[in-house]
């Protein structure tokens, strides 16, 4: 290997530094839907096969969920969903073993599926406060003042 093998070797090994692209990761994006009929389940089926990258889409009728499998980003589904004209959003439901308190009047939702809660953040949870403590305090064995109370 001369000095011109070894300058097609380095200019081949930085070429290819330049060209490689990160393989994108295979994602599963979920999406409610409000379908009424099969011609409007067949129509979402239609928009969202048609996404870049998407390899499959699964359509449940009876819990209004869409879910599409693929190379593609949750913001192009949600985007070729919302073209439809039809009521859209991520899917915001969650198992509720997954939730810390499952039936806070946030989680709750009467029209979620069975064994499923409304996904919500931990700060809609309710925590103590010092008024909190100073109830707990009040009403405590370790008080001398509340035999007085009581």
């Amino acid at each position: 290997m001369g000095v011109e093998g070894t300058l097609e070797y380095l200019s081949n090994l930085l070429s290819s530094v330049k060209k490689r692209k990160k393989k994108k990761q295979t994602q599963t994006v979920a999406l409610k839907i409000r379908m009424d009929c099969e011609g409007c389940a067949r129509k979402v089926k239609n928009v969202l096969s048609g996404v870049k990258g998407a390899k499959s889409v699964d359509v449940d009728m009876k819990q209004q969920k869409v879910t599409v499998t693929g190379y593609v980003e949750p913001k192009k589904v949600l985007k070729a969903a919302q073209s439809t004209k039809k009521k859209v959003e991520l899917w915001p439901y969650v198992p509720y073993t997954l939730v810390a308190h499952p039936y806070v009047s946030q989680a709750y939702d009467k029209k979620a599926p069975p064994n499923m809660v409304r996904s919500i953040p931990n700060t809609a949870t309710i925590n103590e406060t010092t008024v909190d403590d100073s109830y707990i305090i009040m009403f405590s064995d370790e008080n001398p003042n509340a035999c007085t109370i009581m």
